[in-house]
């Protein structure tokens, strides 16, 4: 069972919290079951720092980040999100989730498509448009 996805941090949010349209969750219930929800190194700290209602919700994301398959910041990763930032007007973490996704040739699911639409062979899934 080979990882095809990449989550961004909005899609972690929008699954743990059962936001999305019924197309939308049945996209991603779809690739859970070729494979484990798989995030980036920065997505796991950025998840981290969510402010959560109550312990339930932070138990439910401790639960999410076990299971996850997280990519940390490994050599060819910094040095893909640093080309990533001398060519593009991105913001640090979403160049290291994209750096991430094409290192690993993962499809990035995320609903902020605006913030990687210019990054060259990006492959990108938006569960709000399916």
């Amino acid at each position: 069972m080979g990882i095809n996805y990449l989550w961004d941090t909005n899609t972690v949010i929008y699954f743990l919290q059962k936001q999305f349209p019924a197309d939308a969750e049945a996209f991603v219930d779809s690739t859970l079951q070729d494979s484990p929800p798989a995030i980036s190194a920065i997505t796991e700290i950025e998840l981290l720092c969510w402010k959560t209602n109550n312990q339930n919700d932070l138990d439910v994301l401790h639960q999410f980040i076990e299971e996850a398959t997280i990519f940390e910041l490994e050599k060819n990763i910094k040095r893909k999100t640093a080309e990533i930032r001398k060519t593009h007007r991105i913001k640090l973490p979403d160049a290291i989730i994209a750096a991430t996704a094409l290192i690993y040739d993962l499809t990035l699911i995320t609903r902020n498509t605006k913030d990687f639409t210019t990054i060259d062979k990006l492959k990108i899934a938006n569960p709000f448009e399916m």
